[in-house]
């Protein structure tokens, strides 16, 4: 009686799935028998792995070569023997140490001569060189990337707005709020800098403000903002839980609240948000300024865009010729750290590089 080993039919047993071999006429009753047998018709198909063991256990030595034609091997040896560590981390199998390992294992015994090599590199089995070999042949879909970003927009991008209508945006104001000021930068599509400045608003630790207050204050302030299509503000990563910063939590979501109703003028008429919210620790992640949960100071980049920006053809921002000196001097003399100025600019690429799919990839 033929025998054969069908991925569908497994067994568990003592905690573990295991292969069960069904015999080609098999006595498993016609529903069973037709679920363990039935094959999904999906295109392209992906090679799967029916490996057939020796005595010991272990599986022959060109079982990896033959689950795949030779212009197959052709095309995926010519991956493993060229891709840069870099280029390898593209396929997701290959990120963290097996990408390196694989570099090194080229460097130290040169190009790989079959599939089965790849067995000989460390932290890669028979198993996942398969699916490493599938994935070079039939790479993630660019529907699955459009998913992942939208996925992305969805979880640091409030209120949730179409991707469509966030990709046409021209020009962005994006606003961060502190205890003591408001600051905003202004950024076309082309992260060009159109407007960056700050306001000195109030001084939280000296007395406490009525809404009457807050309101003429934040007021003054948006006379001065240049009108764009959407206006970012910075979400803060403060906890309620945390007693002893409810003060600042309860100024920071009046000033918020505030600037929701003043900038979004046209809600009422047609229900689109012209105002969003950005979380402060994504844009961190974004620029790799963060330490554990601790979000650090963003002076040292903004300093080095100011530079590109006068050294480079394409630099990641561009300045204004006439406003590099002002906006550098500006830094460099103030006699503490401005943070929210810093902060502002930051988000206002990220979002644009979040958007556009520039830049630096936004983290999970």
């Amino acid at each position: 009686m033929a025998w054969r080993t069908n991925l569908a039919c497994l067994i568990k047993a003592g905690g573990r799935w295991r292969w069960l071999p069904v015999p080609e006429h098999s006595f498993l009753p016609p529903a069973l028998n037709n679920i363990c047998c039935q094959r999904k018709s999906t295109a392209p198909e992906k090679i799967v792995a029916n490996v057939v063991f020796d005595t010991n256990g272990k599986e022959p030595g060109d079982a990896l070569d033959k689950l795949f034609s030779l212009e197959q091997q052709a095309s995926i040896l010519h991956v493993l023997n060229t891709a840069s560590n870099k280029e390898l981390e593209a396929f997701r199998l290959l990120r963290g140490r097996k990408s390196v390992n694989i570099v090194e294992h080229r460097k130290k015994f040169g190009p790989f001569q079959s599939l089965e090599s790849l067995i000989d590199v460390p932290l890669i089995q028979y198993k996942t060189a398969v699916q490493v070999c599938n994935s070079i042949l039939c790479p993630e879909s660019g529907r699955k990337k459009t998913s992942q970003e939208k996925w992305l927009l969805g979880k640091f991008i409030k209120p949730a707005v179409q991707r469509e209508r966030l990709k046409a945006v021209n020009s962005v104001v994006s606003i961060v709020f502190g205890t003591r000021r408001i600051a905003w930068a202004h950024l076309d599509r082309k992260l060009t800098v159109l407007d960056w400045q700050q306001a000195e608003c109030w001084k939280l630790t000296n007395r406490t403000f009525p809404s009457s207050v807050y309101l003429e204050v934040i007021s003054s302030v948006i006379s001065k903002i240049p009108k764009a299509d959407l206006y970012i503000l910075e979400k803060s990563g403060l906890s309620i839980q945390n007693t002893t910063l409810f003060p600042i939590l309860l100024h920071f979501l009046i000033t918020e609240a505030m600037l929701y109703a003043l900038l979004n003028k046209t809600f009422a008429e047609d229900g689109q948000h012209q105002v969003l919210s950005m979380n402060r620790n994504a844009v961190g992640k974004h620029f790799d300024l963060m330490i554990g949960d601790t979000r650090t100071s963003g002076r040292e980049l903004v300093k080095q865009f100011l530079s590109e920006s006068v050294l480079k053809k394409e630099p990641r921002v561009f300045f204004p010729q006439d406003r590099v000196v002002r906006y550098r001097q500006k830094i460099l003399k103030a006699s503490q750290h401005i943070e929210e100025l810093y902060d502002s600019l930051l988000q206002a690429v990220a979002f644009y590089e979040l958007v556009l799919g520039r830049g630096s990839e936004l983290k999970c």
